[in-house]
């Protein structure tokens, strides 16, 4: 046999794996130095220290992704697999804050964070503003935002509002990273006009419930008065059920409004009305024809 028929091959099998690993040496440096979500244009920085030519990078980041030791967020943008043994796992919110900007852990994500339900939600809620263009992957169709957007085996769920309603938020730690997410009362607020977001309307009102004496009624209140006023009056309505001092709710209940609005928004167009916050009680049990 000639030595010259077979002798490319191992060679360049040889290069590939020296590659490969000097890939993932890559992938232990941008670790230590806290890294665990980077760019290309990070990668590159650190490629030199573990002896990676530059021209060699990306095709290093696509072994590096197809043997799953890092995971595509979005074009030229990475996340070290939670999967692999001895690294700091990301966290899924730490990568919902490197998906969109501005961005802050909101609905059912945040109801469970702030411990207000006991549902785990399947997806990451994230709040942005209009502005913000939902991230799509080379060839992908129209983003559908009530798909969401897959990262792994988590899909990430964007709610848009105009950047004058992106506010009720605050910094937390989860674990070794740094995120924004809506504070409770601005959480409990945005299930009140979009339940669909936080399991279902019943499961916003036992928020209020858990919430309790931890409510901050002021907080709350002047919250919902830059939210709209169906948001204020279905606020009146929980907090006047839950005994609220009814001098509170004076400036809730003076809110002026046109037409009834449905308690329950994703409910249907049926129940008894209630004058004082005129609203369509349209909870199940309430309900009549």
């Amino acid at each position: 046999m000639n030595m010259a028929d077979i002798g490319p091959y191992p060679i360049n099998a040889g290069r590939r794996q020296k590659r490969s690993d000097l890939g993932v040496e890559l992938v232990r440096v941008l670790s230590s130095e806290g890294l665990r979500i980077f760019s290309t244009e990070q990668a590159r920085e650190f490629s030199s220290r573990v002896g990676l030519k530059d021209s060699y990078l990306i095709e290093a980041l696509y072994h590096l992704r197809r043997n799953r030791w890092i995971v595509s967020l979005r074009r030229g943008l990475y996340a070290i697999s939670p999967s692999i043994p001895g690294f700091a796992p990301t966290h899924e919110f730490e990568i919902a804050m490197a998906l969109v900007d501005p961005a802050a852990i909101s609905h059912w994500s945040a109801l469970h964070h702030h411990g207000l339900t006991e549902q785990v939600p399947r997806k990451v809620f994230v709040l942005t503003t209009a502005a913000v263009s939902i991230p799509r992957r080379r060839g992908d169709k129209a983003a559908n935002p009530n798909e969401g957007y897959r990262v792994g085996e988590m899909i990430y769920r964007f709610i848009q509002v105009r950047p004058e309603r992106f506010f009720g938020t605050e910094r937390v730690w989860i674990g070794d990273a740094r995120v924004t997410i809506t504070d409770a009362e601005r959480t409990l607020l945005d299930g009140l006009s979009m339940p669909q977001y936080c399991g279902d309307f019943a499961e916003v009102l036992h928020a209020f419930d858990a919430r309790g004496r931890d409510l901050d009624a002021e907080r709350i209140i002047n919250y919902a008065l830059r939210l709209g006023d169906a948001t204020a009056k279905r606020l009146g309505w929980v907090l006047e059920k839950q005994g609220a001092d009814p001098g509170r709710l004076k400036r809730l209940a003076q809110v002026p409004i046109k037409g009834y609005r449905k308690l329950d928004p994703t409910g249907p167009l049926k129940g008894r009305v209630n004058r004082d916050w005129m609203i369509r009680e349209n909870l199940p049990g309430k309900v009549v024809t």
